[in-house]
């Protein structure tokens, strides 16, 4: 009886089992598909259209904008301050939410949580807010820390900014203490998602809380540092909002070009050249998209568990 109902069971094409399968991960894919479209690859493609058509004339430039933006004087310094930024910037960022997520996953209980808290404080602040906070620390004259200052012989925020390694320095700690505490969270997850069947066994095979950090739970947190050094290589690579404010608050001190997307900014809305505003960004864009390719392979981002 049984093996009759099964075989007088209807059979379910297997295209319609696989569109079935399918169709939460289009769901849950489509918006983030829409979203890349619209905010990433249309923006993309305009770029690289406006950087081969001449500001003046309207029509066709060739690459004159590239030659235009390459043989600018500020070109090859814009690139030299963002590199320097991120290899003073980006080691601290990944040890620093490394150690702090490792630190916290062992405390567990109260004070592992009060922590969390602690070091989530910044991240909750506004952009604004955040930068409001910043100034006021570093004016020598208000600043909580004026000692500190002084003590360096600083007594203005525009002496203070005089100095390009001063710059990378503060850049790196705003960019530090504006970004720990999201990440924080991010890396904490890949953490938890590590079995307490792991840890128990590597426990029982002798580890010490620095073994099981080293040997266990960094290499299973590979894809998350992976995914933290690609995204924070990224922003920092392309930083704008940081040095525009600080030039803007120390007027004359630090260039209005010091990055390369500020370089990009004065072309397109204090000199008016679109195209070559426009062809910087696809440098740019090219250069981060080739480095990001190089992290994700380095990494193993994308591999499976």
């Amino acid at each position: 009886m049984a093996a009759s109902v099964i075989a007088g069971s209807p059979r379910v094409p297997k295209r319609k089992r696989a569109l079935t399968h399918s169709a939460p991960a289009v769901v849950l894919v489509g918006p983030f598909l829409l979203v890349l479209v619209v905010a990433g690859a249309l923006p993309a493609v305009y770029a690289l259209v406006e950087s081969l058509i001449s500001s003046t004339t309207g029509g066709f430039a060739g690459l004159s904008n590239y030659l235009t933006v390459i043989t600018n004087f500020r070109f090859l310094p814009s690139f030299g301050d963002v590199g320097l930024l991120l290899l003073v910037w980006l080691p601290i960022m990944v040890v620093g939410v490394v150690g702090l997520a490792l630190l916290v996953d062992a405390s567990r209980g109260r004070f592992g949580k009060t922590m969390l808290f602690v070091y989530y404080i910044p991240a909750a602040l506004a952009g604004i807010t955040n930068f409001m906070l910043w100034l006021l620390i570093l004016d020598p004259n208000v600043s909580p820390i004026a000692f500190f200052w002084k003590a360096l012989g600083q007594t203005s925020i525009d002496g203070l900014l005089s100095s390009p390694i001063n710059v990378i320095w503060i850049l790196a700690a705003m960019l530090f203490y504006e970004g720990s505490g999201s990440w924080l969270l991010i890396v904490l997850g890949g953490l938890h998602s590590i079995s307490d069947e792991v840890i128990e066994a590597a426990e029982i095979d002798g580890c010490n809380q620095w073994r099981l950090a080293w040997r266990i739970k960094l290499p299973m947190i590979a894809p998350w540092i992976g995914y933290l050094v690609l995204m924070n290589f990224a922003y920092g690579f392309q930083i704008f909002l940081e040095p525009q404010l600080l030039a803007a608050a120390a007027q004359g001190i630090l260039s209005p070009q010091w990055s390369p997307n500020q370089l990009s900014y004065t072309y397109a809305y204090s000199v008016g050249n679109t195209g070559a505003a426009a062809a910087l960004s696809v440098i740019l864009l090219i250069i981060t998209l080739g480095l990001g390719v190089l992290i994700v392979t380095k990494t193993g981002l994308l591999e499976r568990s």
